[in-house]
């Protein structure tokens, strides 16, 4: 099993990363912590694998947390999770040695990709030996790169997807379309095309709200 530590500060994000992470086959949390300092402290008493680091954390940047770690010898590898999408930071990350960048809000399906191609690069680099040539090189190092994202349904954008996607994580008991749409400007049909979207992928899942006179609403909540 992979060990992973995941570094979060906001509660709800934190047990969705865990959840996320543990639903894919081959890794483990073995903890989680909501900033920089109690990310070190924990990683002096117990070794990872991995580190799954959001980067704006509330007490230090994370990227402090990884030039901190591998003055310590910490070799753990580590996965950036950030809203952060500034080119320098992304450089600045790879120079302190992230090995993988994803960006949020995210859907389970992108965080499952960048971990199985992690332990795929992890497989193909163990043990002590040499590489039989430059070939075996950059199959190793391609392992992490993986393909591009597969393309979004006709007539559905990124944008769009993210925006619901960071609506339904301020709403933890659930979201239906017409809220959604309501918050991101689109109409109640579009924001349920979306969410239909999301819960045939898993990210999210169907919740009826029952209470009211007919039919009961049909809520959107993260799996």
């Amino acid at each position: 099993m992979i060990s992973v530590l995941v570094v979060e500060d906001e509660k709800i994000t934190a047990e969705a990363n865990r959840l996320f992470v543990e639903r894919v086959p081959g890794f483990q949390v073995k903890g989680v912590v909501r900033s920089g300092g109690e990310a070190l402290r924990f990683l002096r008493r117990e070794s990872v694998d991995l580190i799954l680091l959001d980067l704006y954390l509330p007490d230090m940047h994370g990227l402090d947390v990884c030039r901190a770690l591998r003055a310590a010898g910490v070799l753990s590898d580590v996965i950036a999770v950030t809203s952060a999408r500034d080119l320098s930071v992304v450089r600045s990350a790879v120079s302190v040695g992230v090995a993988q960048y994803l960006l949020k809000p995210f859907t389970f399906a992108s965080l499952s990709e960048k971990l199985t191609r992690y332990a795929e690069f992890r497989s193909s680099v163990e043990g002590s030996g040499e590489a039989s040539g430059q070939g075996e090189v950059d199959r190793a190092l391609a392992a992490l790169r993986g393909p591009a994202q597969n393309p979004l349904p006709k007539g559905m954008t990124q944008a769009t997807l993210d925006a619901v996607l960071a609506e339904l994580r301020k709403a933890p008991d659930g979201l239906s379309a017409q809220t959604a749409g309501a918050a991101i400007g689109v109409s109640r049909v579009t924001a349920r095309r979306y969410l239909e979207h999301l819960t045939e992928i898993g990210v999210t899942r169907r919740v009826p709200q029952y209470g009211g006179v007919g039919r009961p609403e049909l809520l959107y909540r993260i799996t």
